[in-house]
């Protein structure tokens, strides 16, 4: 029995090392290890052998199988590690080739143009303040004088998700908001921009959702003269210097006296183009002074306090600005021309 463990065991050792493959391994390995193979039926014929002799057979058989099992691991990892050499051979990455470049977006060109205002009104004391979207009736138009029965409601159809919930139709619930919570303790000025919502028909000048920046800035002894020379400054840096302004009488609810603001058209610098419809003057932004009653609403005594606000639309804006000829183009996410403005 000595005799036929120790054949084995050479007869197994020659065989694992003339393999070529991984495969060959295995087949060795089922043949001499596997449960029908010769270790395996020493193993289950030591019955039949003399008391003394199973021991003996028995240890030098565990060391056969051991031996022919190392053997094998062993020439599997050398067969293994040339098989990924090869490997890395065929599958040679040339890392000096150029990669492939990664597209990076860019901000919106409303977004860029929001930003450009914030800073500059940021450089004349303003901070931005933010709100809610959605939006109660009371912030969004009876705190703004605009109660219930009041005809303006009409000019701002807006998308309602319960009676007293609707969508903002402007940026000034934000200026109610903070003059409230304020309660006539200090003094405001800041400006809010953001999205707005009207149940309008969409076409080249019109959007259901639009943008809005709107400034408001109440203390003590504010004059319309204070907000004719922040405005005339805001359009002096952003459309030039040559630029010039003027004031004509309007109606706000909100506001009292009321005025909307033109500049000078800058295609044909006053003379009168198709632009400007042969006036010379292109509508910009509204504004005026503060109403008595939005101040007492907010808890600011309109004896002591006063105070101008003033509303634009970056899209107008950016349309005059860029001559962009259909306000639907910011909306629709055409790449080829959103990509014109990445550097804008």
């Amino acid at each position: 029995m000595k005799e036929k463990l120790t054949a084995l065991q050479n007869e197994a050792l020659e065989q694992v090392e003339q393999a070529q493959s991984l495969a060959d391994v295995e087949k060795v390995r089922v043949a001499y290890l596997g449960k029908k193979g010769p270790i395996t039926e020493v193993l289950r014929g030591m019955g039949k052998l003399a008391p003394e002799e199973r021991p003996v057979v028995g240890e030098l058989a565990n060391k056969v199988r051991e031996s022919i099992a190392d053997a094998i691991e062993t020439e599997k990892r050398i067969l293994e590690e040339a098989a990924l050499n090869e490997q890395l051979k065929t599958e040679t990455i040339d890392v000096t080739l150029p990669g492939r470049p990664v597209q990076v977006g860019g901000p919106h060109l409303l977004t860029q143009l929001i930003e450009e205002i914030e800073d500059l009104f940021i450089g004349m004391g303003f901070e931005v303040r933010e709100g809610p979207e959605v939006e109660t009736d009371y912030y969004n138009f009876e705190a703004l004088n605009i109660p219930k029965d009041h005809p303006a409601r009409d000019m701002q159809d807006s998308f309602y998700i319960t009676e007293e919930l609707l969508m903002r139709t402007h940026t000034s619930p934000v200026q109610a908001r903070t003059m409230g919570e304020y309660q006539g303790s200090k003094p405001v000025k800041m400006i809010c921009p953001g999205k707005v919502y009207r149940r309008d028909s969409d076409d080249a000048t019109h959007s259901h959702q639009f943008t809005q920046v709107e400034g408001l800035y109440v203390d003590k002894n504010v004059r319309m003269s204070d907000l004719k020379g922040v405005l005339n400054q805001f359009a002096k840096q952003f459309f030039g210097p040559e630029r010039e302004i003027r004031l004509r009488p309007s109606f706000f609810p909100f506001t009292e006296p009321s005025v909307e603001m033109d500049i000078s058209c800058k295609v044909c610098q006053g003379n009168g183009c198709s632009v400007c419809k042969q006036t010379g003057w292109i509508e910009i932004l509204g504004g005026g002074m503060v109403h008595p009653k939005v101040l007492e609403m907010a808890g600011y005594d309109p004896e002591v306090y006063s105070g101008f606000a003033f509303g634009m639309g970056p899209d107008r804006i950016a349309m005059l600005k860029y001559g962009v000829d259909d306000i639907r183009h910011f909306y629709t996410n055409d790449r080829r021309f959103l990509e014109q403005y990445h550097e804008a």
